[in-house]
């Protein structure tokens, strides 16, 4: 029988015909949904990247686009983050919660605790009658922590400048520094900050990482951009920036960008192991242009939900008592604890306990845990060759407002957050008054400072008195300059600063004309002199007004008018400067 619904058979031309046709539409609807799907800002694809030049570290001004994979990039936001409301946290059979990220810098709590468990024979227990158990997450969680959903945390200083009021915490102890966890990785033609300019780095918002971009390119006098995505066309006047969800996916985007040969990117701010790994894995690609090893930025606080801390004042103290006996156990004998740490911490690649222990011991190299009399010091805002929380603070306030104006509009101080009575009754027990403060300089292998390129330069206009070297010293703005090459040193020790002097060119072609090229060349000579004059000027106003600076950490150089920052004669002020360039100890 035949099918009712047949038709008549087709010819073998138009078989060949059909089965080109369904090719076709299958390729077209292929096509289509590739489009949907591959949209640029999808952070699951590669991106098309707008740069500012052919490439990431030379010149040009011709816009690339270069694809390479953006998976570990997150969207940039553009207003201060929320959290919850607060609440009071309340212990439940005797047990405080702490969460902690996977940071040699905790070493000292989980040590005082015996690992990350309650138990009966901890510091906390038997010193102080209660028990704690601490979480490794790498969650930021400061909603739960200010909604009352576990006791303390612990962060950098510059992260409660960045949520201000809102953060119901309170700060009753420094933990330590950053000795080299952190740092800035670029491609290898970027000799210093100040060539990212126009370029494109990676970081981690609202973190250490990204306080420490902000306040180099601050001190850089270089304007820092947030865009909005990859895509999104740098700024050529500023070092443009996007983020990534945390420090370990920054490095991994940047070295994806490097994989791909893309010059999207010029650099990124991540953690070690990313600091050491990249350079190491892209030889004559990417190399570390400055870590945290000397400084002193990024320090690290415990932080108590606030109401908890107000109703259990003694608790609180047995937390800051456990923390410096644990950080002093650490720094006295840290072979002898690391077992318990690594098991802890399990970092990533460790697998045995002999790797697990290995591991440990070299991520504490990267770290500087507090003792008493340094602590004590970091929250007085006294400390000498270092940041204090007070400084750290305010920077972080002024760097982050220049995008986030709430913090302006809802200003608090530093001393919002902080209450040092956990401390001072630790001074008094007198447990403690043996140590004293040891913050140093860390040098690598040589230990010397870095001699080819410092790790940026920054022009200052110092006002001298007419036809003259001598610094005009009632002049308020000389002072505050003088106090932020200070600051320079303080974060940094060890670091070393070079004054160079530099005069202002643009009445040459009138030299010239009048008296010829001799007239140049000796006006040239007495331009040089007036600039070296003026360099040692501005080191002998600065040794005179802090007498703890050592005079080797300060260089001289007089540059005359071979280095202008303009040639036009009616911007011929801006060349009457004295630079300041920065090496630091690595």
């Amino acid at each position: 029988m035949t099918n009712p619904s047949s038709g008549p058979g087709l010819t073998p031309v138009g078989k060949i015909f059909s089965v080109l046709l369904v090719i076709g539409v299958l390729a077209l609807g292929g096509w289509v949904v590739m489009k949907r799907f591959n949209k640029p800002g999808d952070n699951a694809t590669t991106q098309t990247a707008k740069t500012g030049g052919t490439s990431a570290g030379g010149g040009g001004g011709v816009s690339t686009n270069t694809k390479f994979d953006t998976s570990d990039l997150v969207e940039t936001e553009f207003k201060q983050p929320k959290l919850d409301p607060p609440g009071t946290y309340v212990p439940k059979d005797n047990v405080i919660d702490i969460e902690l990220s996977q940071y040699a810098g905790y070493a000292g709590l989980i040590v005082a605790n015996g690992g990350l468990q309650p138990n009966d024979n901890s510091y906390f227990q038997t010193k102080h009658g209660f028990k704690v158990r601490i979480k490794i997450s790498e969650e930021e969680s400061w909603s739960a922590l200010n909604a009352g959903k576990m006791a303390a945390s612990a962060t950098t200083a510059d992260v409660l400048a960045a949520y201000g009021r809102q953060f119901q915490v309170v700060v009753p102890a420094q933990i330590g520094y950053s000795r080299g966890a952190d740092g800035i990785v670029v491609r290898s033609d970027i000799k210093k900050l100040n060539d990212l300019k126009g370029k494109t780095v990676v970081s981690c918002q609202f973190t250490e990482s990204d306080f420490l971009l902000r306040y180099l390119a601050g001190e850089a006098n270089v304007p820092l951009k947030m865009l909005t995505d990859i895509s999104a066309a740098p700024d050529p006047e500023s070092i443009n920036v996007v983020f990534a969800k945390d420090g370990l996916a920054a490095g991994s985007a940047f070295e994806k960008a490097l994989a791909a040969n893309s010059s999207a990117l010029a650099g990124c701010v991540t953690w070690a192991p990313k600091t050491t790994e990249i350079p190491a894995n892209n030889p004559g690609k990417a190399k570390l242009l400055v870590s945290n090893k000397n400084l002193l930025l990024v320090a690290d606080v415990l932080i108590v939900n606030k109401g908890f801390a107000e109703k259990n004042p003694k608790i609180v103290e047995g937390l800051v008592d456990g923390l410096l006996h644990g950080n002093q156990m650490v720094r006295e004998n840290p072979e002898a604890n690391a077992d318990v740490i690594g098991a802890a911490m399990k970092w990533e690649g460790a697998k045995t306990p002999g790797e697990l222990r290995t591991r440990t011991l070299a991520e504490l190299q990267k770290v500087h845990l507090s003792n008493l009399p340094e602590q004590q010091a970091f929250l007085s805002g006294k400390i000498s060759e270092g940041g204090s929380f007070a400084n750290i603070f305010d920077s972080s306030v002024e760097v982050y407002s220049k995008d986030f104006k709430a913090l302006t509009e809802n200003p608090v101080d530093s001393s919002y957050f902080v209450n040092t009575s956990a401390l001072k009754k630790a001074a008094d027990s007198g447990d403690y008054k043996a140590q004293v403060a040891a913050i140093v300089p860390r040098a690598s292998q040589g230990g010397a400072v870095a001699e080819i390129d410092p790790v940026l330069s920054k022009d200052i206009r110092f006002l001298f008195k007419a036809m003259s070297h001598d610094l005009d010293m009632a002049n308020v703005e000389n002072q505050k300059n003088l106090d932020a090459i200070k600051r320079i040193l303080d974060i940094s020790p060890g670091s070393r600063i070079m004054l160079v002097g530099h005069v202002d060119p643009t009445g040459m072609a009138a030299i010239r004309k009048q008296y010829g090229e001799a007239g140049v060349a000796s006006a040239a000579k007495e331009a040089k002199q007036l600039s070296l004059e003026r360099a040692i000027e501005i080191r002998d106003q600065l040794m005179k007004r802090f007498s703890t600076i050592e005079p080797k950490r300060l260089d001289i150089l007089g540059m005359g008018w071979d280095q202008p920052v303009t040639q036009k004669e009616s911007e011929g002020e801006r060349n009457r400067r004295v630079e300041v360039r920065w090496w630091t100890l690595e």
